[in-house]
């Protein structure tokens, strides 16, 4: 019988495909899409996304190890830097490898404890993980929409 964690692994690597399938096809190119008058960049979702999961490595779920600056949580808005695709490549390995690693620790009691942060209250640490979930696959479907009908 496998545990809550392995369980909570599973389904976020299954929902984190629909980003990291994506990224096997992306060029630099594409980095600098918007669709419209949209502010955010196909480069500015990638490092979004990598930025909320050193977030919730480090935030939610207590990872004192994680090293993160969150420009895109900080500035709220695409500043254009986001343009080098090996890097942000490097900076998803990243965030993918620290969030997986701390959650990889968690024991199924702790699923149930509590936490608090400002941007979604109080939760458990289940109810918070699905909000890493269903944050990664918004914003891979937003990439989607973005590199497909989107111009530099």
């Amino acid at each position: 019988m496998k545990t809550k964690t392995q369980i909570f692994l599973e389904l976020w690597q299954e929902a984190r495909t629909r980003f990291t399938n994506q990224i096997q096809n992306i060029t630099e190119q594409d980095l600098l899409k918007k669709l419209g008058t949209s502010s955010n960049s196909v480069g500015f979702l990638i490092r979004h996304i990598g930025d909320v999961e050193l977030l919730f490595a480090k935030n939610v779920f207590g990872d004192a190890n994680v090293k993160v600056v969150a420009k895109t949580v900080i500035e709220k808005r695409d500043t254009g830097e986001w343009t080098n695709l090996q890097e942000l490549i490097e900076y998803i390995v990243y965030s993918f490898e620290s969030l997986k690693s701390i959650v990889e620790k968690q024991t199924d009691i702790d699923w149930e404890t509590t936490i608090t942060t400002n941007e979604f209250g109080t939760k458990t640490k289940a109810e918070a993980f699905g909000r890493i979930v269903s944050h990664t696959a918004y914003h891979a479907g937003q990439m989607a929409i973005v590199n497909k009908y989107g111009t530099n």
